[in-house]
Formats: structure tokens, C-alpha cells, sequence
């Protein structure tokens, strides 16, 4: 079942963020953008290429309003541990979310059950808290955050445009679409 317009429910997780422990919660979506990145493991080989990837976009990300949080089934303490030990991931400014109990990984259905790793999931959430799009990749396949970026900032156009649509490919400031009678097979 998809998770496209499902509200994010009520969890509580364990997070490493700016050399400090903290809590995570739903909560924590409220009133601004947010992207969660799960991934499988720290310590690995894909995983630390594509959170510096979000790390050097994050000022982008923070510019559009977005806050990241990244998760996988590790413990906040190993997210210390690999921050405080990989040149990559000290790097890091945005939460990483610890998930060894891999409820928010079933929550949100990333859970890979045989592996009991994370899947590499992308969910944009909106301020409401519900999810405005999902991506899942295969373990080998790391993701680009600039397509990232080019998503959030059609979803925030369509929120704030109501009976506008962002076509394929579409830019900021490129032409986007009211649907109606009057469009229907002339696209």
C-alpha cells in the first residue's frame, strides 16, 4: 500500500545530531519540510557517499525550508562513533536517526525483514507531516541529491498553487499545468 498522502504517525527515536543525543518525534515534521533518508548501514560503502551528498546540498535544502533526517537501523551511538571516525560522515550537519527496534523502518516500509537493514528510502514529507513522494532504491543503486532538490521544489509549488501540476522535468519558473476539459489529449 502506498505511503503518498499518508500522515506520518506517532514515533519516538534516539538521534545523534551536532555532538549531542536527542529525541526524535513526529512532532519534529510539523510546520516545515522534511526529508528522511533511510539507508542501509553505517559503516558501509554506498551509505557514506550518499549522505555526503545530502550534506553538501543541505544549505540548499535549509535555503527551501527543508530539514533532513537520516535513518538506518544502527544506534544513535554508532552514528557517533562512525561521525567522530569517517573524514565523510564528520562532515555531517542534519540528524542522523538511530532505529535498532527497525520500527520507523516498517513504519514507513523500508525494512528489508531477511537482512534487518534499512532499504534506501526517500521520503518527502510536507509540513502537515504527510508524505509527498517516495523513492526506493535497490542497495546498489545510491541516490542524487539535486533530483531530490528539484522534487521538493515541485511538491512546495503544487502546495502553494492549488489546480497547478508540475509537468515532467519540470523547473523552477518553467510553465506548469491547470488541469481541465480543455487539456485532455492535447498534451
Amino acid at each position: 500500500m502506498s505511503l503518498i498522502g499518508k500522515k506520518v504517525q506517532p514515533f519516538r527515536a534516539k538521534a545523534y545530531h551536532n555532538g549531542k543525543f536527542i529525541e526524535v518525534t513526529e512532532q519534529d515534521f510539523q510546520g516545515k519540510w522534511s526529508v528522511v533518508c533511510f539507508y542501509p548501514a553505517d559503516f558501509t560503502f554506498v551509505c557514506p557517499t550518499e549522505l555526503e551528498d545530502l550534506q553538501n546540498n543541505y544549505a540548499t535544502l535549509k535555503e527551501l525550508g527543508v530539514e533532513v533526517y537520516s535513518v538506518s537501523t544502527d544506534t544513535h551511538f554508532t552514528h557517533k562513533a562512525w561521525h567522530d571516525t569517517s573524514p565523510t560522515i564528520s562532515k555531517i550537519e542534519y540528524i542522523m536517526i538511530g532505529d535498532p527496534s527497525q520500527k520507523l523502518c516498517r513504519m514507513f516500509d523500508v525494512l528489508d525483514e531477511e537482512e534487518g537493514l534499512a532499504q534506501r528510502g526517500t521520503f518527502i514529507i510536507d509540513p502537515d507531516g504527510v508524505i509527498q513522494a517516495v523513492e526506493i532504491n535497490a542497495d546498489g543503486i545510491g541516490r542524487d541529491a539535486s533530483t531530490l532538490i528539484n522534487k521538493i521544489k515541485a511538491a512546495q509549488y503544487v502546495r502553494n498553487h492549488p489546480g497547478e501540476v508540475c509537468p515532467a522535468k519540470w523547473q523552477e519558473g518553467a510553465e506548469t499545468l491547470k488541469p481541465s476539459l480543455d487539456l485532455v489529449g492535447k498534451i
